[in-house]
């Protein structure tokens, strides 16, 4: 069906030419003479968009586009015009003009500005696809190919952002394919990650990890105010997702993906981040300061400990002030008492709403509707960030030019397919690892340490093994076995090997 425009111009018959032109161009031209007859023509007709001529006797162009946008919000108007005065442009900017033309009007200007507004989906979603299309026999073949720890960061990084790219064109068809390929990838991950990942973690060349990322980017650019943002579970697609909404009070001035340690669980990660050891060596220098995961209590009560100890090994002099935000309420309290981040070298302020908003997809029925898939999870982020206290945190940082580094613990993955284990009551409950004693699994879908040890984990006891899932795996006990796969299917989880889990990122910026 061919776009209708209608076009308002009190000297219509002098633009014959022009809609002659664009009749051969397969649009449909309805004319209106006056703002009044435009009026009565949207009421009956549905079009596409609307050529509005700037000066008309009667009711001129910018008090026509008042009555148009008042009834039909949505609908693109072009103001075409003699005058480029200032104040005319604006006006009819501030009422929310699409486009605007210049008299004399050009022909192919007028074509150019209709492709422009009612063709760009279809353009841009055409480029996406041809430009995925060439680079995705690049992507397969790298896969296959790659074998270092820097060329699987930025293979990831490229699929994350076809990702982004495919949810802006909703091409449903490309996006399974991209689909295919993530999984192809995560395949391969698996695999480099099984067969380096204790080397990595016993003084062979590693890349950076959770335990080094302090000492590596943040503790070297401390001076005067500093503030480190972690934010639980926060994906690198997420990070992409709020990124532009920092940029006019931040500008980014360096970007990474480091490695999560196994397990990929806030216990084991964050506790590894603030405390720059690996967990078994946390248990062995603060065995007072750590649990295993079979213990009661909280597993992350003492990051603040952990993180002080960790600046006191490196004989570092920081002042450090450290927050952890668990609820809307709490964030605004921080808010009020922001004036005091300006005492401390390094503030530090750990988010968990990302975490508890990957656990609600589990346990709730409305998250599991607002956020079905990952594009929607990525907008339901989004949504959030652009209304918490975070985000008002983040601002107040700039206007008092803080430095500012914003990273995560680990990711998550949508999990697609269960993996039977067996065990005693005291395993471990994580749906991605499991450690306990005498675990019997499917040996072919996990990543699995005899000797935790080898991998710098704190055994739970004798005869107890860390197993990680693989790719979008989890773990399903026999019993009701068909209960839980349903109930968990399509949930986000965090603690195996995956992209999504494994490489996330850590961001510096500095205030504007």
């Amino acid at each position: 069906m061919p776009k209708k425009i209608l076009w308002v111009d009190d000297e219509i018959g002098l633009l014959k030419p022009h809609i002659i032109f664009l009749e051969s161009k397969d649009y449909e031209v309805v004319t209106a003479q006056s703002g009044l007859e435009a009026l009565d023509e949207l009421d009956r007709l549905d079009v596409d968009i609307v050529f509005l001529d700037e000066q008309m006797p009667g009711i001129d162009g910018l008090e026509t586009l008042n009555r148009i946008k008042a009834r039909f919000p949505d609908l693109p108007v072009v103001m075409i015009t003699k005058s480029e005065e200032e104040n005319i442009m604006e006006e009819a900017i501030g009422q929310q003009i699409t486009d605007y033309i210049i008299k004399p009007v050009n022909p192919k200007q007028v074509l150019l500005t209709l492709k422009k507004i009612l063709n760009k989906k279809e353009l841009v979603s055409e480029k996406t696809n041809l430009s995925y299309q060439q680079d995705f026999q690049r992507i397969s073949m790298d896969i296959n190919m790659i074998d270092t720890f820097d060329e699987w960061k930025q293979l990831y990084a490229r699929l994350v952002k076809w990702e982004l790219k495919m949810d802006a064109i909703q091409d449903s068809q490309m996006s399974e394919i991209l689909k295919g390929q993530f999984q192809e990838a995560n395949r391969a991950f698996f695999r480099f990650v099984k067969n380096n990942y204790e080397d990595w973690v016993n003084g062979g060349e590693a890349p950076v990890m959770s335990h080094r990322i302090l000492k590596k980017y943040v503790f070297p650019e401390v001076e005067g105010n500093t503030l480190l943002i972690v934010i639980d579970n926060l994906r690198y697609d997420q990070w992409l997702t709020i990124a532009p909404m920092i940029k006019d009070y931040y500008k980014p001035v360096k970007e990474e993906l480091y490695y999560a340690i196994l397990p990929t669980a806030t216990q084991y990660a964050r506790n590894s981040i603030f405390g720059g050891l690996l967990p078994l060596d946390l248990k062995k220098h603060y065995p007072q300061w750590w649990k295993d995961d079979t213990d009661e209590g909280g597993k992350n009560l003492h990051e603040k400990d952990f993180l002080e100890a960790h600046i006191q090994r490196l004989g570092l002099n920081f002042k450090t002030n450290y927050v952890k935000i668990l609820n809307y309420n709490f964030g605004q309290k921080i808010i009020n008492q922001f004036s005091r981040f300006k005492n401390y070298d390094l503030n530090v302020v750990v988010y968990n709403f990302v975490d508890m908003l990957s656990h609600a997809k589990t346990d709730l029925d409305l998250i599991k509707e607002l956020a079905p898939d990952d594009k929607a999870y990525r907008s339901l982020t989004k949504s959030w960030f652009d209304n918490s206290p975070l985000f008002d945190i983040i601002k107040l940082a700039s206007a008092n030019k803080m430095k500012l580094f914003i990273t995560t613990d680990h990711g998550t993955i949508n999990v697609k397919r269960p993996t039977k284990v067996i065990g005693p009551k005291e395993t471990s409950l994580n749906l991605r690892y499991k450690t306990g004693k005498s675990l019997t699994y499917e040996k072919k879908n996990v990543y699995a340490v005899e000797k935790p040890e080898n991998i710098k984990l704190p055994s739970v006891g004798i005869n107890s093994p860390f197993i990680f899932a693989k790719e979008d795996y989890f773990f399903v006990y026999p019993n009701n076995y068909n209960y839980y796969v349903d109930y968990f299917t399509n949930t986000l989880q965090h603690g195996g090997v995956s992209l999504q889990e494994m490489l996330v990122p850590i961001v510096q910026l500095h205030p504007k």
